[in-house]
């Protein structure tokens, strides 16, 4: 019973414009758009920094490779981790930063 009002409620017009003109929605409305733009602008972020990462190239140019033996594959692995480890702890870096700010 209670859900068909207030389905009828929400499919009434001006109940809708009502609650669209009320303070609390609007300022509800400006703090979503407000977290999905952030949310945007962070996940675009974070995509450039992954496309420019060493890690990344050198992933692409060892997947590309044949290797030799079992030690030189394992050699090239210790690079590409070594590599990824300290771009983690560079981001970790810049992120404790930027939460400081």
């Amino acid at each position: 019973m209670l859900a068909r009002m207030l389905f009828n409620l929400l499919n009434n017009h001006r109940v809708v414009e009502k609650l669209a003109e009320s303070r609390p929605i609007r300022r509800a409305a400006q703090i979503t758009a407000y977290a999905i733009t952030k949310a945007q602008i962070a996940g675009r972020d974070a995509s450039q920094r992954v496309l420019r990462s060493q890690t990344l190239r050198q992933v692409r140019d060892e997947a590309g490779k044949v290797p030799g033996d079992v030690g030189e594959m394992g050699s090239r692995l210790k690079r590409v981790g070594e590599t990824f480890v300290s771009e983690v702890k560079g981001g970790w870096k810049d992120a404790s930063r930027g939460i400081k700010k």
